[in-house]
């Protein structure tokens, strides 16, 4: 019998989006820490590496999630294979994972080019045999975890009232909306008004909808739910530089805890990747913490510089001396 946590959501939920290079196990053990989400999501993970003996090493480090902190937790396939997606997703839940979704909103010029991610959208009939095959693959599980997808309203243009039914036709258990056309990437705003016609054309369905786009935190989620009749809201770039989003009782983060939640990271992602793994990555959370108050700028420019997390801490010691914080 399938596992269904979907169902035992409280309705508006919250999600963290799925962000490649973000979402990985040191990020989301910070939101664990302080402000977990209603439902968690890994970044997005090659089908086609996961299923190939080379590749399979490679990426689970991708899918380490803290089974105690961490659930529900939901891992992110992506690929234009449906036989490569029936395999992973069995993966996925033979890694004990609460439920796979499909990527198929992806903007990446390298993904799309592959036939997956948002090209998913030219091409629906594909698009329907990977869910199903998704489906299978769980299904062939001894514990069965629900499929759902996350997309956009369209490739070039909004074609929303033609593309949602034909993922609806598959019966997933939810579809985040993230309301822009792939063309529009995340250069335009949202448009919520079509997070509200998603609603209105899964009615009836049982399957829930997920609304993303610009959300800026819980309460400017809960108004876009209330607005639109979405079950669930999923933030994405308000998470960076802000692990307490979540965290409905955390409103004033004053600048020192926001730094020292940035050592916190740093010695987090050091710790499980291992002291010299791309810590450039950690960059796009320096630019994030460090922003929004006097002499952000200048120790911004110098947290660039750092080569591990011992770096990070000293210029942040530093900066907090400097104005006056004990670190």
């Amino acid at each position: 019998m399938e596992e269904n946590f979907w169902k035992q959501l409280k309705r508006p939920f919250f999600a963290l989006a799925p962000m490649d290079d973000v979402t990985d196990y040191p990020f989301r053990t910070m939101l664990a820490r302080h402000g977990k989400p209603d439902v968690m999501w890994t970044e997005f993970v090659s089908a086609d590496g996961l299923v190939h003996p080379d590749g399979l090493k490679a990426l689970l480090p991708k899918l380490e999630y803290d089974g105690e902190q961490e659930r529900p937790i939901v891992a992110q396939l992506f690929s234009a294979s449906p036989e490569k997606i029936r395999q992973a997703a069995y993966l996925i839940a033979d890694l004990g994972f609460d439920g796979v979704d499909i990527n198929m909103g992806c903007p990446d010029r390298a993904v799309n080019k592959q036939g997956s991610g948002a090209a998913l959208i030219k091409d629906p009939t594909l698009a329907k045999e990977i869910l199903i095959a998704a489906k299978e693959g769980v299904a062939s599980h001894h514990r069965p975890i629900p499929v759902s997808v996350k997309t956009r309203i369209g490739w070039n243009q909004d074609e929303l009232e033609t593309w949602l039914p034909e993922l609806l036709s598959t019966n997933p258990a939810a579809i985040t909306v993230h309301a822009r056309t792939r063309k529009e990437m995340s250069l335009v705003p949202a448009r919520w008004d079509r997070i509200a016609c998603a609603v209105e054309i899964a009615k009836g369905s049982g399957v829930l909808i997920i609304g993303n786009g610009d959300v800026a935190d819980l309460a400017d989620g809960r108004v876009k739910a209330k607005e639109t009749g979405a079950d669930g809201v999923m933030l994405g770039r308000a998470t960076l530089g802000n692990p307490w989003v979540f965290n409905a009782r955390k409103n004033d983060i004053c600048v020192e805890e926001k730094l020292l939640a940035l050592v916190e990271h740093s010695k987090l992602f050091e710790q499980f990747y291992g002291e010299g793994h791309r810590f450039d990555v950690m960059r796009k959370h320096y630019r994030a913490y460090a922003t929004g108050f006097s002499g952000a700028k200048p120790l911004r420019s110098t947290l660039m510089e750092s080569k591990n997390a011992a770096d990070a801490e000293r210029i942040v010691a530093e900066f907090l001396a400097s104005v006056g914080a004990v670190a």
